[in-house]
């Protein structure tokens, strides 16, 4: 029998020939306007033209002062007979001899030389604090000229961080160190955008697919249940794997909820917490009932920019968590809302066991419950006061626990308005 030809090897890949690496340089990088460069030439030349204008008026005013010094101060009259000196600035004794001639002629020179230089200082200085202000002036509006691309990128930045990754900079201009702080930054919004844009599609993805075999399960499971003839036993596995399914469905749409409420929150209502602390207070009735627990509290008007289907899931988690971690008899549940200092507050404080301060941080983890780290119990999947704090940090807000005296908890949720 012919034997069959081995096979041949598969050859290895080619190497890539493109290496990344940082990009070209220009042939001469020290022509680059770099903003050093700018800089420089613009301060120097600011200083260059404040000290030739200063020069200017400088030398003015010392050719003003030598003409006004220059001149004599007095005048020498001939009466025919006397000869008389006439002064307005200096005072000369009558009938002098030689000498106390030449000394007051002298001194009255001098002192009109010294108020020519009196003249000449207070007017430079003038000169030189006018000079200031408008060095001071002009240079306050360059600066903001060269540095307004530094405010344009940190204004974007900020619209980024408060509503989308859309929004780009797109920086014109000189090829300088803020255009390619600019450049990066672009760079940087579109990989960001591609992992979000890849996230959101990958969540839309697992809830169908999460969702759907889910769905089909609990359909079986209430079609065989709804048949009378079912014996006992299998009734009762029905149940139970009904009672199964649905907490699966439960831990999905919050895994889902959580995974969604990490973003902030793009589209914003007005949203009365007053009104969603009711509608969650209207589900969370009859489970309150069940168990004893009483519901009071004051729900004043708080309006806030928001989406209200995710605050009411955090008013309803933290409600349902209040009325399962209670004490079974005498319990009681108090939700307020209220407006103030600029805030909405939305407060849960209820009846239950002692809660040590140290463990506050964990009830916020997910999966994580009071003195056990995984769920174990039908009060829920363990992911409630996580999608509350991802929520509320979603709508710029935050939301604190502390141990209530006698027992409970005290839920603090403080959106903006």
């Amino acid at each position: 029998m012919a034997t069959s030809p081995a096979p041949p090897k598969p050859t290895a890949p080619p190497k890539p020939t493109w290496l990344p690496g940082p990009k070209d340089e220009p042939p001469f990088p020290w022509l680059r306007p770099t903003i050093r460069i700018r800089l420089t030439l613009l301060y120097g030349g600011m200083f260059l033209i404040a000290g030739i204008l200063l020069l200017s008026i400088i030398y003015l005013l010392a050719a003003q002062a030598l003409n006004v010094g220059s001149e004599l101060p007095f005048k020498i009259v001939n009466n025919g007979s006397t000869v008389n000196i006439v002064s307005n600035v200096c005072s000369f004794p009558s009938s002098p001899s030689d000498s106390q001639l030449n000394d007051a002629l002298n001194a009255c020179v001098n002192q009109q030389r010294q108020h020519a230089l009196d003249v000449l200082l207070s007017r430079s200085l003038m000169a030189l604090l006018g000079l200031a202000i408008i060095a001071f002036a002009f240079g306050y509006a360059m600066a903001g000229r060269v540095l307004s691309p530094l405010g344009r990128i940190t204004r974007t930045a900020r619209r980024v961080a408060g509503t989308d990754l859309t929004r780009r900079i797109e920086l014109d201009g000189p090829d300088d160190e803020l255009k390619e702080l600019a450049d990066t930054f672009d760079e940087m919004l579109d990989r960001l955008e591609r992992a979000f844009t890849a996230q959101q599609r990958f969540v839309g993805n697992a809830s169908h697919e999460l969702r759907t075999p889910l769905a089909i399960n609990r359909t079986l499971l209430e079609v065989h249940l709804s048949d009378p003839g079912a014996p006992v036993e299998l009734q009762q596995l029905g149940k139970t794997l009904l009672a199964t399914n649905e907490r699966s469905e439960q831990l999905v749409e919050g895994l889902l909820l959580l995974a969604r409420s990490d973003n902030q929150i793009v589209e914003r209502k007005p949203v009365n917490l007053a009104e969603v602390a009711s509608q969650a207070l209207d589900q969370a009735r009859s489970e309150a009932d069940e168990k004893g627990v009483e519901i009071r509290g004051e729900r004043k008007e708080a309006v806030v920019q928001g989406n209200g289907v995710l605050l009411e899931r955090i008013a309803l988690n933290l409600v349902q968590n209040a009325i399962r971690y209670n004490i079974p008899e005498g319990g009681w549940v108090e939700v307020d809302t209220e407006a103030q200092h600029g805030q909405a507050v939305l407060l849960v404080a209820n009846t239950g066991p002692v809660v040590p301060a140290y463990e506050i941080d964990n009830l916020f983890e997910p999966f994580r419950r009071l003195r056990t780290e995984r769920t174990g119990s039908d009060k829920g999947v363990g992911l409630g006061l996580s999608i509350a704090r991802s929520v509320a940090r979603a709508h710029g807000g935050r939301i604190a626990a502390e141990p209530r005296e006698g027992g409970g908890l005290v839920m603090r949720v403080t959106l903006p308005l």
